[in-house]
């Protein structure tokens, strides 16, 4: 495995995890833009990462895709020296997976972004014994530690008893924070409609024709007079809060839900009034906890706080090193 400028390369398959720029064959781990890109010749992904990718960039993504169910060998490269690669749940969002690349009888793993926790909308993570272990970082420092998303929902409907007479705005990303922050809210007792931002109904269709039900989920287009959204909850993405969009709304009370909420700055900088910190990925234990029970040989860091996390995973007896990917989005669609 290699470093090129399009991305992660393995020689021996001739073929590209998550590549930046259009390639002949890409594996591609899930459907955030900072990993699925349009325009390459062949896709291999999930099925669920495939529709994605459709619904987003239109069914002409690439010139050809090929879905693979999780845990189906694959095989690359020369017949009579082959590499052999299979998917494998990475619970970031749906259809989102790690990839296992076997060749010569070593096996290297490329975790793609994921997290531990149970998730509804998507498969749990699955530890994979290897030999490399190519982990991504964004949240590798020490003062990252997320608390359960029910704490997280709990304070956001404390808000909206305490404020009936405001306009609960969220911040969430359209792919999985979105869908996930619904779960949450129904998961907790939330019946009431969910109104959204007009960015946010493709994908929440999506999810629902795929099983998971979101419940009742309202337009904001849709709503002729917005001063009936007064103690109501709307869903946006992130860019909205301070939006012209955002500004018919009635006596707004701006919420944010991501990993970044726990840096205080941050929520202060995006005009933030009530931070909530549900992040789709690992917070620092879970990564520490993760290198420990997939146990390689080696660990190769990627995507984020590269160093913290290699001067950690080097204190733990493994070899480490930081791969410096360029290209790849800490926060944009990922948070």
């Amino acid at each position: 495995m290699s470093v090129e400028p399009p991305g992660l390369y393995c020689k021996p398959a001739d073929i590209y995890i998550d590549p930046m720029q259009p390639v002949a064959h890409a594996i591609v781990t899930h459907g955030h833009a900072d990993h699925a890109r349009s325009g390459h010749g062949t896709v291999y992904a999930s099925d669920d990462t495939i529709a994605i990718m459709q619904t987003r960039y239109g069914e002409e993504m690439a010139e050809k895709t090929l879905g693979l169910a999780m845990g189906e060998i694959k095989q690359f490269g020369d017949p009579d020296d082959p590499v052999l690669i299979s998917l494998h749940p990475a619970g970031h969002i749906l259809g989102s997976c790690q990839v296992r690349i076997e060749y010569r009888g070593k096996v290297l793993v490329v975790s793609g972004d994921y997290k531990r926790r149970p998730d509804p909308t998507c498969d749990l993570f699955e530890v994979i014994p290897c030999d490399v272990f190519i982990t991504e970082a964004t949240f590798a420092l020490p003062v990252f530690t997320h608390p359960p998303i029910e704490h997280e929902i709990d304070k956001l409907l404390t808000s909206v008893a305490v404020f009936p007479d405001r306009c609960h705005l969220i911040g969430a990303y359209a792919l999985g924070k979105c869908q996930r922050v619904i779960l949450g809210l129904r998961n907790a007792g939330y019946s009431k409609p969910l109104y959204l931002h007009g960015a946010l109904i493709k994908l929440c269709d999506f999810y629902q024709s795929r099983g998971i039900e979101l419940g009742k989920l309202i337009p904001v287009s849709e709503v002729e007079d917005k001063k009936t959204l007064t103690g109501e909850i709307v869903i946006a993405p992130p860019s909205a809060l301070a939006d012209r969009w955002s500004r018919s709304l009635p006596n707004l009370r701006t919420v944010m839900a991501s990993g970044w909420m726990q840096i205080r700055a941050r929520a202060r900088q995006r005009l933030v009034e009530l931070p909530l910190i549900i992040s789709d990925h690992c917070d620092w234990p879970e990564l520490l906890q993760t290198i420990a029970e997939v146990n390689p040989q080696e660990v190769w860091v990627t995507h984020g706080r590269e160093d913290a996390l290699v001067h950690q995973s080097t204190k733990m007896g493994y070899t480490t090193k930081a791969l410096r990917l360029i290209g790849y989005d800490d926060e944009d669609e990922t948070g």
